[in-house]
């Protein structure tokens, strides 16, 4: 990240929040996946920032913000986000959020509608059962393994890019988190804020989930007609070719990028 941004950090919900500001614009808040907030504020950070002023934010217990002993999840979260853009004296703003923080966008929209101006969210599933059935069973073992798991990320880059995270605490976290049965779909029906919605086509959802998900959101009722004129929702989908889950973000940035980029731009 430019570390000539504005940067700081901000008392919320009894944890300090990291907040760096990019750019100039419409303010946009981009959300980071779990464990690694880098994965979201390099590339894609840095081509949103050229249409945005972008307010990149370090979710609770992940790099440069604290935690504290409320268990974690999507709302809590994205009432964190809530308090520091209102502390930021920032009333309404477009959201993207990829995975982990693709979910607490879509928790900001739906709690705080008044918040989000456009909502990007990128490869997030919003029920359990959505998942594939070895995701379910990889987050259940997490806990199990969070020692080994975040022994080793202490060693690498990342751990040397963020020391003060507690990488077995935030490993544990993340699968009781993950763990957790949800069902989002009344509030994700119920949405009243532009939606995009991005996957890779090889994701940790099924494709028919993916399709659930436009579906709520009014996508996928007739066809559009040859002028578009019919197109039954203000709302997109995009599937990007040739990416997973882990590498959508590294590998699609430029059409992740692209597509919200030309979406927050109507």
């Amino acid at each position: 990240m430019d570390t000539s941004a504005t940067s700081g950090r901000i008392a919320v919900n009894g944890v300090q929040l990291h907040y760096e500001i990019h750019g100039a614009g419409k303010p946009l808040v981009m959300l980071h996946g779990g464990v690694n907030p880098a994965d979201m504020f390099g590339a894609p950070l840095k081509a949103m920032a050229e249409a945005h002023q972008v307010i990149a934010v370090h979710l609770r217990g992940h790099g440069l913000s604290s935690d504290g002993d409320a268990p974690w999840s999507s709302e809590l979260m994205a009432d964190d986000v809530d308090v520091l853009l209102g502390t930021l004296g920032i009333g309404s703003a477009d959201v993207m959020g990829y995975s982990l923080g693709g979910g607490v966008a879509l928790q900001l929209a739906i709690r705080h509608p008044e918040r989000v101006g456009k909502l990007v969210m990128v490869s997030a599933s919003i029920k359990t059962s959505g998942n594939y059935p070895e995701v379910e069973e990889a987050f259940k073992a997490m806990g199990a393994q969070a020692g080994a798991i975040g022994a080793y990320l202490a060693t690498t880059p990342i751990g040397e890019m963020y020391p003060d995270v507690d990488w077995e605490k935030l490993m544990r976290r993340t699968g009781e988190m993950a763990a957790a049965p949800f069902d989002w779909s009344e509030g994700v029906k119920a949405l009243d804020v532009p939606t995009l919605v991005i996957f890779a086509d090889a994701d940790m959802m099924y494709p028919e989930h993916i399709s659930e998900i436009y579906r709520l959101l009014g996508g996928g009722t007739r066809d559009a007609g040859v002028d578009g004129s019919l197109r039954p929702t203000q709302n997109q989908l995009a599937i990007i070719p040739g990416t997973t889950h882990y590498d959508l973000i590294s590998k699609g940035v430029g059409p992740v990028t692209g597509f919200a980029k030309a979406f927050l731009a109507d």
